[in-house]
């Protein structure tokens, strides 16, 4: 019998699990599962800086389009927005957040000398309608012992958030770094993902939309909001004659930021600060203007600068931004909405997949 008649063995059958064709492919899978867990792992520690610098590229996408022309050059062009978000952005966000440092540590050192000297219980007095809430108080703490823990606390971790700004300087180089690729080689980065995406181009054109979109939406909807936050409590804090609006108002936009935070962690120890110090019609003012005006333009605000653009449930957008904080960290509040909006849209592609009718004569 010639080798062109020989009779296929069963190792050589391509429908046999034991064939050449079927090992070949589970090594080549097991081999590229483990240099993508590998590369997952080399990339994790880079994974704020690799966020931030795809979310500052995409919102200056616009721009980069505008000036590339104008510059004739991808390099320049990129250069010239990575030093513009330098000095434009991240300077004064270092600047303010030395600052804020400073004024955090003077204030409590500010709260714990009036509480020292028993002057909260002098100016708490002069109201009968909290006299009694004062003498249980005093009856069921050591209001200054507890005032004084907690101006340890705040002290320790303005030291701590010190010593850690030397990492964040590092987060923040790098970032940049990452930022200038992103920018100078974007299409060539797109086009290599669409060449080895396994969607199709429809699909894999629709993803990148809906990235862009949901980033979009996240970043400039939540800062736009928080930024009009910080500015009404900061002006409030000025209107009042309370020290350093400006440093406090950034603070409560900053805070704005974070859903499960807010801007009422600044104007409602103020707002007590003014009561202790006897300026209870200016408390009242604060604590209604915050209640009122500063955490009600968040519900107005937001879904008119949003709109249908993030095309996800309220309750969604929120579990995908807290937990991508609590999972990610900052950079949680670009990547939690991104996979989020990812996995949908996966989702939807697997529902239609399996919903389109089979070819006539198909066995089922």
């Amino acid at each position: 019998m010639s080798a062109s008649t020989r009779t296929p063995t069963p190792s050589d059958d391509p429908s046999d699990w034991g064939s050449r064709r079927h090992v070949h492919a589970l090594v080549m899978l097991s081999l590229t599962v483990g240099g993508l867990y590998l590369c997952y792992r080399m990339a994790l520690p880079f994974l704020p800086a690799l966020a931030w610098a795809l979310a500052l590229a995409l919102l200056l996408a616009p721009v980069q389009r505008w000036l590339e022309p104008r510059l004739r050059s991808p390099g320049i062009t990129a250069g010239v927005l990575v030093l513009l978000v330098a000095v434009g952005v991240l300077l004064p966000a270092m600047l303010m957040a030395n600052r804020m440092l400073a004024e955090a540590s003077s204030g409590a050192d500010a709260v714990a000398g009036l509480v020292d000297s028993g002057q909260w219980r002098r100016t708490l007095a002069a109201y009968p309608v909290l006299a009694p809430a004062v003498d249980w108080a005093a009856r069921q703490f050591d209001v200054p012992d507890t005032v004084n823990a907690i101006t340890s606390w705040v002290t320790g971790g303005v030291a701590t958030l010190a010593r850690a700004s030397v990492m964040q300087m590092i987060g923040i180089v790098l970032t940049l770094y990452l930022l200038f690729y992103f920018l100078r080689d974007r299409r060539l980065i797109l086009a290599a993902i669409k060449a080895r995406s396994p969607l199709s181009l429809a699909d894999t054109t629709r993803l990148f939309r809906d990235v862009d979109d949901t980033v979009h939406a996240t970043v400039y909807g939540t800062l736009v909001t928080a930024m009009v936050q910080g500015s009404l409590g900061g002006l409030m804090f000025w209107w009042l004659g309370l020290p350093a609006p400006l440093l406090w108002g950034i603070v409560m936009g900053l805070l704005a930021v974070v859903p499960v935070l807010g801007a009422f962690l600044v104007w409602i120890p103020a707002a007590l600060f003014l009561l202790l110090d006897g300026s209870g019609i200016k408390a009242l003012v604060l604590t209604l203007w915050g209640a009122i005006v500063v955490g009600g333009i968040d519900n107005m605000l937001y879904p008119m600068l949003v709109g249908r653009r993030l095309k996800m449930h309220t309750l969604l957008a929120f579990v995908s931004l807290v937990g991508g904080l609590i999972v990610f960290g900052s950079s949680g509040l670009v990547l939690g909405p991104v996979i989020f909006s990812i996995t949908r849209l996966l989702l939807e592609i697997w529902n239609r997949t399996d919903n389109t009718p089979a070819p006539p004569g198909t066995r089922t």
